[in-house]
């Protein structure tokens, strides 16, 4: 290869950097982001095997309880709320919770005044698991994006990601 045919600008991603291309900026920023899901996923999956016990789709399961319900003890969300949320089938829902219900790490009960529905809830056990995992969870999701993104996108992402003294409040 001669000299005048450069290899393009390389990110952290292996996605071409320079503003030409095929793709409109929008698209390029949004294959930058699936990568970057991606690489935070491929990573979280042995760090929440092994701080949790249990699959990332478990765990994305055990994270939406938290975020929906907090430290509430009262009540739960009701599966079809954790489908949709989660983009999941209700039949491959049912199994995952069955399987988190076995390792003491939800409750699933009726929905009050619906006998048809059920809602799922955070053990003690999972809050617990969830509070001693944190530190490992989020410093493998920082070094991963960190693989993706350059720094200017990962200053970007930061402003949106609360820093740890701020989600321990």
């Amino acid at each position: 290869m001669s000299d005048d045919a450069a290899e393009p600008d390389e990110s952290p991603s292996g996605c071409p950097s320079s503003g030409a291309g095929l793709l409109p900026p929008e698209l390029r920023a949004w294959m930058l982001l699936l990568a970057a899901t991606g690489g935070v996923e491929q990573r979280l999956r042995s760090v929440v095997k092994e701080q949790l016990g249990v699959s990332h789709d478990e765990f994305l399961i055990l994270c939406l309880l938290a975020e929906e319900k907090g430290e509430s003890t009262e009540g739960g969300v009701r599966m079809t709320r954790i489908a949709d949320l989660l983009g999941r089938p209700k039949t491959r829902l049912t199994y995952q919770v069955a399987l988190l219900q076995r390792a003491g790490l939800v409750t699933r009960a009726s929905a009050c005044g619906d006998k048809r529905g059920v809602e799922v809830a955070l053990t003690d056990k999972a809050r617990t698991l969830l509070r001693q995992a944190s530190a490992a969870l989020a410093t493998t999701v920082t070094d991963a994006i960190a693989q993706f993104v350059g720094a200017a996108q990962q200053e970007a992402l930061h402003s949106l990601i609360p820093a740890p003294e701020e989600a321990r409040n």
